[in-house]
């Protein structure tokens, strides 16, 4: 398939973005892009990827068709649907079933679209999980309601304060003091709950295990620059929680 290098440069690109942005590893944003060029005709591609930038270097067959750029990643949240869909769209070009022009339009609808399932059922299925989790850490019958109360408003706050809030971080501990505070309260009304049990349940939503998987693979994979800096990060947002449930601790009990 031959295209003009520049619209090969945009779709490529745009690939990358979505599945950085949608929380894919490293070198599986490298190999998509890299397969992407392949499929049209692109005689060297050469991509580097990090957790907040892509840098992508395209050559034609000329000699003097070459491109370079550079595209900044400021958002960042877990979408493993369009990774998947954007894999799609890799393969359905390289098999020759899309056209560049047609892939470009797939990739621009992924891009706008939103999550594949409601808040609402993202927001109840954090809640009740929050419940199983107080049980699986040793919790009782009598921990799960409070825990998937705490659960649940943890995270719709996290949701609507990220969404709001600018600085990094700041809706975890938000998100944890509340999730304590509830959990205390529900202490403090006399239910005879293991408070401990309720709030590691209630936070497990919050806790960054894929960022985390993702440290690991990309470590494995031999990009260490981009495992170290998710790595941070995932510690930096444990650390974030574990600051609002500790400051709950320290004032109330």
């Amino acid at each position: 398939m031959n295209a003009a290098l520049g619209e090969v440069m945009e779709v490529c690109l745009l690939a990358g973005k979505i599945m950085l942005q949608g929380g894919a590893e490293i070198y599986r944003i490298e190999d998509t892009m890299n397969r992407i060029a392949r499929s049209c005709a692109v005689k060297e591609a050469n991509s580097y990827v990090t957790p907040t930038g892509i840098f992508l270097s395209l050559q034609g067959q000329e000699r003097d068709q070459e491109q370079t750029k550079f595209l900044r990643i400021y958002d960042r949240q877990i979408d493993l649907n369009k990774i998947v869909s954007v894999n799609d769209v890799s393969r359905k070009l390289g098999d020759g079933e899309l056209t560049l022009q047609q892939a470009h339009d797939v990739l621009l609808s992924l891009e706008k679209s939103k999550f594949l399932y409601p808040f609402w059922l993202q927001l109840l299925a954090a809640a009740l999980t929050s419940g199983f989790f107080s049980l699986t850490f040793g919790g009782t019958g009598i921990d799960f309601l409070p825990s998937v109360a705490a659960g649940g408003l943890g995270f719709l706050l996290y949701a609507k304060a990220s969404r709001r809030i600018a600085v990094k971080f700041f809706a975890e501990i938000f998100a944890a003091f509340t999730i304590g505070f509830i959990a205390y309260f529900f202490y403090y009304l006399g239910l005879h709950i293991q408070i401990d049990k309720v709030i590691i349940g209630s936070v497990m939503p919050l806790v960054p295990g894929v960022l985390i998987t993702n440290a690991v693979r990309d470590l494995m994979a031999g990009d260490l620059i981009a495992g170290l800096a998710r790595g941070t990060e995932a510690f930096l947002t444990a650390f974030a929680i574990g600051t609002g449930v500790a400051v709950v601790l320290a004032v109330l009990m």
